[in-house]
This record gives structure tokens, sequence and C-alpha cells, in this order.
């Protein structure tokens, strides 16, 4: 069994350049970790799926919410699943489109279509904000 989480977090003061190079990190540690995801980033605010062995985890999580990039760490979602819905990712970057009315659609469609329904409708919702 394979735990997904989900939070969202706020990060003003982050480059696209630092999110990038955040993403490079994230992806080459959750790797080694057996970790895989999503992060979809509005250029104020995070949204991250995280799948994995709950433990691990709870560890990144540990990490996460003491990081200073980024403040107001909240979980949203978190659930045990048969599959990953991300098994191919350890950290894909989904681009939220400027056009406020095009980013459901654009989001809908990168999402992974294994994606949980309540999952899938967190990260429709969050592509809207801003």
């Amino acid at each position: 069994m394979v735990e997904q989480l989900i939070y969202i977090s706020t990060a003003p003061d982050l480059l696209r350049e630092q999110v990038q190079d955040i993403l490079s990190v994230c992806a080459q540690n959750n790797e080694a970790l057996g970790v895989t995801g999503l992060l979809l980033y509005n250029g104020r605010n995070f949204l991250q799926l995280l799948e994995g062995e709950g433990a691990v985890l709870a560890e990144l999580m540990a990490k996460i919410e003491v990081d200073p990039r980024h403040a107001g760490v909240t979980t949203l979602y978190r659930k045990d699943v048969a599959e990953r819905a991300c098994p191919n990712w350890s950290m894909r970057l989904i681009e939220i489109a400027a056009d406020r009315a095009a980013r459901r659609e654009q989001v809908g469609q990168d999402l992974p279509r294994s994606l949980d329904t309540e999952a899938r409708k967190l990260a429709l919702n969050f592509a809207v904000l801003n």
C-alpha cells in the first residue's frame, strides 16, 4: 500500500528559476527515497502531491514544514492507495497558465488520469486561485 499526501504552502518570494532548482533537488532526493509526485506553482503558492511509504512521507513533511522558503504548510489530503498515480515522476512540475480561463482545462490535461477524484478536485481548484 502507498500513501498519497497533498499539501499547500505559500512561497511569495521565490523566483521561477529558484522553483526549477528546488524541483531538480526534489526529483533527485525523491528518487532515492522512493517518492513520486507532482508540483503545481502559481507564482505565490505550491500544491504538491507526494506518494510513497507513510513513514518516509512523514519525515519529508517534517523537513518541508521547517523549510524557510515557504510558510503556511497545510496538509489537505492523506490517503492510502493501491497504486501510485505518478509512478514515473520523481517530481513533475505542472505549470499553471497565465490565462485564468485556461487554467482548469490545462491542469486537468496534465494531471495523471489515475488520480483519485478528491485529489484531482483539489488540484483543479488550486489551479484557478490567484
